[in-house]
């Protein structure tokens, strides 16, 4: 994977925080999570129907699931009172089964061999419960440990580069070490979003949502456009058999 792959995960998963958090406080929350499945899913049907790797229907996907599993893993906690701590051992579960069905099923769990319709929906099973346990462990590390967010943050960070050197010096399995990562994406995003969209009260620098998702956002679309015009990230395509 490209150094590219990683800067825009990275940014899905801070501007998935901060949209998601705006949407919920700024409009009705029932209506934003409505929204936001309603999104999710169009994304994931467009992905799906498509037969080749394009940048920005994948990077679209990816980012309606960041902005929609915060909003479902928010609910968890919020209005069904689930501690932190329980979702993140409970989605560590869910994922390790994933993996377990999936290698059973196709015996790798490789993103480079998805080349059919079965592999990719395995593939964003685990995109989607990745999500879920990162969001659940970065809340539990900021709010339940008492670490705020930029120590949520500069932890995230470090332990990110764990698989990187683990892989590149220890020749650490590179598909072990690639999901160990993506994991971390999610929590070293959102802890940094965070950090810069609450306020001083909640450890956060005040910036608002708002103006956070606005840039992000921006980003965001700026680094998927040169994706798709450059064609610098790995992709790749597949056809149906």
């Amino acid at each position: 994977m490209t150094v590219y792959f990683w800067i825009v995960k990275v940014l899905t998963t801070a501007m998935g925080e901060t949209i998601s958090d705006y949407l919920v406080y700024h409009i009705n929350p029932y209506i934003a999570v409505v929204a936001g499945g309603v999104g999710f899913a169009a994304a994931m049907l467009l992905q799906f129907a498509a037969r080749r790797y394009m940048a920005w229907v994948y990077w679209v996907a990816v980012a309606m699931v960041a902005i929609f599993g915060t909003m479902v893993a928010d609910v968890l906690h919020v209005v069904l009172g689930v501690p932190y701590f329980v979702s993140t051992i409970f989605f560590a579960v869910v994922l390790a089964l994933v993996f377990v069905s999936w290698y059973a099923s196709e015996k790798t769990l490789s993103i480079h061999s998805i080349n059919n319709p079965r592999r990719e929906l395995f593939y964003w099973t685990t995109v989607i419960t990745t999500f879920a346990l990162g969001t659940a462990a970065g809340d539990m590390t900021a709010s339940t440990l008492g670490l705020g967010y930029l120590a949520s943050g500069i932890l995230f960070a470090i332990l990110i580069s764990v698989p990187a050197v683990a892989w590149y010096r220890f020749n650490m399995n590179p598909i072990f070490a690639f999901w160990f990562a993506y994991v971390l994406t999610r929590p070293l995003g959102a802890s940094f979003s965070d950090w810069m969209g609450k306020p001083p009260s909640w450890s956060g620098l005040g910036w608002g949502t708002g103006p956070v998702s606005v840039g992000l956002a921006l980003l965001f679309i700026g680094f998927v456009g040169y994706l798709a015009r450059t064609k610098r990230d790995p992709g790749g395509e597949w056809q149906e058999p």
